[in-house]
């Protein structure tokens, strides 16, 4: 697949503000610079409105611009992001490439081995981070779990190595798909059955003790209704890939009310929202 990269000059404060506008657009690559961002999306997506939206964005923002366009061949675009991960600790994990340094053989932090083919959650991302370092709190052992949006599978082989029973992920991107797969043959985890769609992909009768939702903003707002038709009395649901001003708009759902809100944590401009049902 082909991806168009977009180079910006703008200021670092407005950094996560503009990432999570071009994300809800269809940008899903993004490296960050001083005063600089590039982000990348997939060249079918790049379509005359959202060429538009991201220029009326920028507007809006004093300085922000354009400095270049580039198209960016498979072969070129996976060799600059592989390039650009390296191991880091969050919370009680050790998320590395294949590539990356090992993990010390007497360290007490579990090993997450994650090589991202362009699929969402390497880690790196404020959210990603903002659910892994709360999984070692939620888990509880045989735990079944969904984790709705996988992307790279982290969170569901996380959920697994702190002790839950299964785990199924769904996501509508094929690279997903096969990227989870990877990366579940990687960390030797039984139990991760994951399907390319949406919720309808979910197997009729499951019941979830916990629910993982890292997407955004509009699809957990359509998508939220549904993955409570397969949450437990008394179960939990996690989200993120919201920003702070979207914290009322979700717990003002109709269908978020009835249940309680346990606590929001925030990185940066980010947060992750709690709730039991």
């Amino acid at each position: 697949m082909d991806y168009i990269r977009l180079h910006f000059t703008l200021s670092d404060n407005d950094h996560d503000t503009i990432i999570a506008e071009l994300f809800e657009v269809g940008f899903e690559g993004f490296e960050q610079e001083e005063n600089k961002l590039i982000a990348s999306i997939p060249a079918e997506k790049f379509v005359q409105n959202v060429e538009l939206f991201v220029e009326q964005l920028l507007s809006t923002f004093e300085g922000a611009q354009i400095l270049n366009k580039e198209l960016i061949k498979p072969q070129n675009w996976n060799e600059k992001w592989e390039s650009s991960i390296e191991p880091q600790t969050i919370g009680t994990f050790y998320v590395r490439p294949t590539w990356g340094k090992e993990l010390d053989s007497d360290s007490e932090l579990k090993e997450l081995l994650i090589d991202p083919k362009m699929a969402f959650g390497t880690g790196y991302h404020a959210t990603t981070r903002l659910i892994l370092s709360w999984l070692d709190e939620i888990v509880e052992e045989k735990d079944h779990v969904l984790d709705a949006g996988t992307g790279t599978g982290i969170l569901g082989i996380a959920a697994l190595k702190l002790g839950a029973k299964l785990v199924f992920g769904f996501d509508i991107d094929e690279w997903s798909e096969d990227n989870c797969h990877e990366n579940i043959t990687l960390n030797n985890v039984d139990g991760f059955d994951v399907k390319l769609g949406s919720t309808e992909v979910i197997p009729s009768g499951s019941i979830f003790d916990l629910i993982l939702a890292n997407i955004n903003r509009n699809a957990l707002i359509e998508l939220i209704p549904e993955l409570l038709s397969y949450l437990r009395n008394d179960g939990t649901l996690l989200l993120s890939g919201l920003l702070e001003d979207d914290e009322q708009t979700i717990l003002n759902l109709d269908s978020v009310k009835s249940l309680k809100h346990l606590e929001t944590r925030q990185n940066g401009e980010w947060i992750a929202i709690l709730l039991k049902k």
